[in-house]
């Protein structure tokens, strides 16, 4: 199984409950790779030593959250040239007319002046980390899909031109939490993008800032505790009612019921999330500036890694002729 997240930063409580509380889950029933992918961050302007410091950010993450290095394999991606080179095949695999229709290029050049060729050819390299390592489940977001079944394409494709070389992965959606929503605009998505911090609880706030977030979460002035994904004047109730559900690991129409008033509810909402975030937060800040012990697990997870890639790829190349 293998799961790739960008060097963005410090992760939220989206990206917790969303994806990281799934990989505890994942590493306990499947051989799980972890991929810090910080060629994708490329896509656009880096500044280097923010890059560099949010590399290894993400790595105290996954190890914050709980990911253990002797169950599963944490690497970084630029340190497995491998990626690379597999990605330039799946190019060759791949089509014009496939990597033009993917949506997220559309939606994310249409707010650009300058689109890079990296962005176009982003699903090629996501193929390329899935197939390298032989990944047989993929857990995906909503908004990834479309990539994920281009990567199915391109293995069916090549496998069929030059003879059985990859797995063909399955995708996996979250099932708590898949969209955290935005605690001041709870039709968006909470997203580091966002103009504003104020509903962005992240993975490094104190207890008394996770506490006024909540408390100070959009509703709407029904004033009636309810449960409906699908009704926009009510996205914020809502949006509080699945935080609590995914952090209890209940269903949201129970706790729905369990409220009569918003106060009670952003309360509950605040104490779990408190009790939730503060212990990943201890340890994120023992581990952020703790290089050594970032190194190892990295220099540990390259070995692993590379020892598939290079397999794969020897396989690769042999059924191309690049032997």
């Amino acid at each position: 199984m293998l799961s790739g997240v960008q060097p963005t930063g410090v992760g939220h409580l989206g990206t917790l409950l969303g994806a990281f509380m799934n990989f505890l889950a994942d590493q306990e029933r499947a051989e799980c790779i972890f991929l810090v992918a910080d060629l994708h961050s490329l896509t656009v302007d880096q500044d280097p030593a923010a890059l560099r410091r949010q590399r290894y950010e993400l790595v105290a993450t996954f190890l914050a959250v709980g990911i253990d290095p002797l169950k599963s394999t944490i690497v970084m991606q630029s340190e497995v040239p491998e990626h690379a080179e597999l990605a330039w095949v799946m190019e060759s695999t791949a089509t014009y007319g496939e990597l033009a229709r993917m949506t997220q290029f559309k939606d994310k050049s249409a707010r650009q002046t300058k689109v890079r060729a990296s962005l176009f050819t982003y699903p090629a390299l996501m193929a390329a980390d899935i197939l390298l390592y032989q990944a047989d489940v993929v857990p995906v977001g909503e908004d990834q899909l479309q990539h994920l079944e281009l990567t199915r394409t391109l293995a069916e494709r090549f496998n069929g031109a030059y003879g059985p070389t990859f797995t063909v992965p399955k995708g996996q959606l979250p099932t708590h939490a898949a969209r955290v929503m935005d605690l001041a605009e709870p039709t968006s998505k909470m997203s580091k993008s966002s103009s504003s911090q104020a509903g962005i609880v992240f993975l490094t706030d104190d207890d008394a800032t996770i506490r006024r977030k909540f408390l100070r979460a959009r509703t709407d002035s029904f004033a009636e505790v309810v449960w409906k994904p699908d009704d926009p004047s009510r996205a914020g109730v809502t949006n509080l009612v699945e935080i609590l559900a995914a952090l209890e690991g209940t269903d949201a129409s129970s706790v729905a019921a369990r409220f009569d008033r918003y106060g009670p509810l952003k309360e509950a909402v605040a104490e779990a999330a408190v009790a939730a975030i503060a212990p990943v937060r201890e340890r994120f800040m023992a581990l952020r500036d703790d290089e050594a012990t970032l190194r190892g697990v990295l220099d540990q997870g390259r070995e692993r890694a590379r020892d598939i890639a290079r397999t794969t790829m020897a396989v690769v190349r042999d059924r191309l002729g690049l032997t």
